[in-house]
């Protein structure tokens, strides 16, 4: 089986991307959801999930810029649970907002703890090489 190769330039991509993604997903909630999101009285919701996703597009830019300073196999077990993190958490979020389906919220505390993971990968991983 092949083994993808992380690199310093797939993680900045990925987090300039969902830092893209969050601009784009929270002017469309703003302008063409706010009716839809107030009506399921979901606006805090997705408020949240825009939130949380600009947080972790922004900790994967960070893993980016220390991925050549620190230890890059951490890094990468951070940025991929980041990435599973906006997914899960703010994935779930969006859903919920725009469908008022409440099982998705059970999917949310997921995405949290992958966050949680993906900052204490990204603290183990500096150190002095």
């Amino acid at each position: 089986m092949i083994k993808p190769t992380i690199t310093k330039e797939t993680i900045l991509r990925t987090g300039i991307f969902f830092a893209l993604l969050t601009v784009a997903i929270g002017a469309f909630g703003a302008h063409g959801l706010s009716e839809l999101l107030t009506e399921n009285s979901r606006l805090e919701t997705f408020k949240t999930a825009v939130l949380y996703q600009l947080f972790h597009s922004i900790a994967l830019i960070i893993c980016g810029l220390l991925f050549d300073k620190y230890d890059s196999n951490k890094i990468s077990k951070a940025y991929l649970l980041f990435n599973f993190g906006i997914i899960f958490f703010s994935g779930s979020l969006y859903i919920l907002s725009i469908t008022n389906i409440g099982i998705f919220g059970a999917i949310t505390p997921i995405g949290g703890v992958l966050f949680i993971l993906g900052w204490v990968y990204l603290f183990m991983s500096v150190k002095s090489k």
